[in-house]
């Protein structure tokens, strides 16, 4: 329990009585006299709990709950007054206090208040956490590649493994991150996700670490960064290609001792957090052209999970399909409607650049946009209809004439997307295709293919 409490009172009784009996149930407890000291803790490091007097001497403690919800709103208050009417407790409710305490204070009551009002706070911060986990779609598919990654992903979450997606923007690397997170011990705990593409470079440090007050122009109050914010849970950072090189050796330290510092400060602050971080780069490549540190690749790439992007998988198309219809059926107030096979089929055609965030984009706009209840092929873009219309190109080796040849050029696609699907790696390719590794190994190399071990 180190839950942080803030009472703003001006009798130093009260004050020490608090801290005491607060302290002796494993609370942190800082104190203020004055409803100005007390902002300025508050700004400083925003307390997990306030207990605030009516009576202050620089301002009314009722006004300064009104300012407080505004500025922060998931702040519990807990109100006391020597001098209280029920008009003064019915004010205070009405303010957004979770509870008004008369005095002199029961401090039986005052300890069972705090935990019920902290439990409150709990609860509502996993509700949110919950709606936002269940509020995006979920690993759909029947293809054997979603197959293996829903395998994969089960499998790691039961351990606390730093893992590494990669994948195509819009492959779902997000909801692979919080399905691991949902299956994993850490479920109870929060889920932050971080799109380190998104930060500016001067601001990532900050974001990630928080800041003290004063650490830099425009800091004017303490902030707590995303892995403080996940302590207890899990942080996942994507695009983490995209990341500094000093934000990455700040990273490489939490992964090594579970501790850092906040911008401007010199407090070490210990975390329990799990990392996932994703990336659509080619990590290789930029450890390679100096804008990646290799440390800090290999500390993340304990568990690497590689999501194929949605063109080699169209059979799970049609799953995704009926998924988002469903999904924007309830959204949108435009009633459930259904695609025609003439329409399914060209979706399974198109080459999906996009991937699944492209998929889901379209069937958004259909379900607006198309008149009837049926989704038709005359309902889709002009570049989806081109497929249907035109037969698709012969793979050349349907164009040999002796078996040798075919067999040949057949075996030397077929092993080059396999190996480029698991982004080179001959003992991952081997294990999934069903071949020895030595075997597969000898193979390429016959081939004129290359792959890493």
């Amino acid at each position: 329990m180190n839950e942080k409490i803030l009472v703003i009172d001006d009798e130093e009784s009260i004050l020490a009585s608090l801290a005491d009996i607060l302290e002796d149930e494993g609370y942190q407890v800082i104190t203020a006299k004055t409803a100005q000291n007390g902002l300025e803790e508050i700004k400083k490091d925003t307390p997990d709990l306030l207990i605030l007097d009516v009576w202050l001497p620089d301002l009314d403690g009722l006004k300064l709950l009104k300012s407080l919800r505004k500025d922060y709103p998931e702040l519990p208050v807990i109100v006391i007054s020597g001098h209280g009417t029920v008009e003064t407790a019915v004010r205070a409710i009405k303010l957004g206090a979770f509870d008004f305490l008369e005095k002199p204070l029961s401090y039986d009551r005052v300890v069972v208040t705090v935990a019920n009002a902290l439990k409150f706070r709990a609860l509502k911060q996993e509700y949110i956490s919950l709606k936002k986990s269940l509020s995006g779609p979920r690993i759909t598919g029947k293809s054997q590649a979603i197959r293996q990654l829903q395998e994969a992903l089960e499998k790691v979450a039961q351990t606390d493994a730093t893992v590494l997606i990669t994948g195509e923007s819009g492959v779902g690397k997000e909801v692979a991150a919080r399905t691991v997170h949902a299956l994993s011990r850490r479920k109870d705990g929060p889920f932050v996700a971080v799109n380190c593409a998104a930060i500016p470079e001067e601001l990532i440090e900050s974001e990630l670490f928080g800041h003290e007050r004063g650490a830099f122009t425009g800091a004017l109050s303490a902030k707590k960064g995303k892995f403080d914010l996940a302590n207890g849970g899990t942080i996942f950072l994507d695009e983490i290609g995209d990341m500094s090189l000093s934000a990455q050796a700040k990273v490489l330290r939490v992964l090594q001792e579970k501790c850092f510092e906040r911008v401007g400060g010199t407090r070490t602050i210990n975390v329990d957090v799990r990392v996932i971080a994703a990336t659509n780069k080619d990590l290789k490549k930029e450890i390679a052209a100096g804008k990646f540190r290799e440390d800090l690749y290999y500390r993340l790439n304990v568990v690497p999970i590689h999501i194929p992007p949605l063109r080699e998988r169209p059979e799970d198309i049609p799953l995704l399909v009926e998924e988002f219809l469903e999904e924007f059926a309830k959204h949108s107030g435009l009633g459930r409607k259904k695609i025609s096979e003439e329409a399914l089929a060209a979706l399974k055609q198109y080459h999906w650049p996009g991937n699944i965030r492209e998929l889901r984009n379209l069937i958004e706009r259909l379900v607006i946009m198309s008149r009837g209840n049926i989704i038709t092929l005359d309902d889709l873009p002009q570049e989806f209809q081109r497929p249907s219309q035109t037969p698709p190109p012969e793979e050349p080796w349907f164009k040999c004439d002796d078996f040798k040849t075919a067999r040949h050029l057949f075996e030397r696609e077929f092993l080059r997307r396999k190996l480029a699907e698991y982004n080179g790696n001959i003992s991952q390719t081997a294990e999934a295709i069903g071949l020895e590794r030595s075997y597969l190994h000898r193979k390429l190399k016959s081939l004129g293919l290359a792959g890493e071990n």
